[in-house]
């Protein structure tokens, strides 16, 4: 058990930030590569100040139209994203993982902050889950790949959450705990949830269309 928690710790998680890294690199540049030849029209036009506010105004809670429509959905939708960028990077356990790994320490949150803000980012995948199911307008858009995506997504939170709290088999949950992370980490640059990084492309890119070339906001 132990030999293969120190190989999921060691090789295992430099060959995942080496393909979480490289694929998120050639994915960037076949999509550049391809709006280069399909879009040109979006080059002609190009301003980023437009391309800046439209990121900025998709970043600030309820600073676009599409947020303020629904501020339920938006509240829960912030919040789990800041949940699920802050638990990985700013847990004091992982912050050890990252100095041994790679010599870099990042600050700690309290374990409590980190277990509070846990059952949080489950409450609001939860509530997600819920409204895919409930909502037509979304369960339609709705492919099983998704569901199984949201189910990766949480599943570093819940065996984490059951770990650090030793309720079943410790062992074996940090064994799940690391590699189900490490799979999310491989998925990412292949798959929807690459839009933690083409989130900013897109929105720039919207921002040059409606903004630059059309004179209306796009937010």
């Amino acid at each position: 058990m132990q030999a293969w928690y120190a190989f999921l710790t060691g090789p295992a998680l430099w060959a995942t930030f080496i393909i979480f890294l490289g694929g998120l690199v050639i994915r960037l540049t076949f999509l550049y590569g391809l709006s280069r030849e399909r879009d040109r029209v979006f080059y002609n036009h190009m301003d980023w100040t437009w391309g800046l506010k439209s990121i900025l105004h998709w970043l600030i809670p309820w600073g676009s139209a599409s947020m303020r429509l629904q501020p339920v959905f938006s509240f829960v939708f912030i919040v789990f994203h800041v949940g699920l960028l802050a638990v990985p990077l700013f847990l004091s356990a992982h912050n050890i993982l990252w100095d041994r790994a790679f010599g870099v320490s990042l600050w700690s949150m309290s374990d409590a902050w980190a277990d509070a803000l846990t059952m949080v980012v489950l409450a609001c995948g939860v509530f997600l889950l819920i409204r895919r199911l409930v909502r037509p307008e979304v369960r339609i858009l709705t492919t099983a790949w998704d569901y199984t995506l949201l189910g990766l997504t949480l599943t570093p939170f819940v065996t984490g959450f059951l770990a650090y709290h030793q309720w079943g088999p410790y062992e074996w949950l940090m064994i799940l705990h690391v590699l189900s992370a490490e799979v999310l980490l491989v998925l990412i640059p292949f798959t929807k949830l690459g839009h933690m990084v083409l989130f900013f492309f897109t929105r720039a890119f919207i921002g040059f269309e409606m903004g630059a070339r059309r004179g209306a906001r796009a937010w």
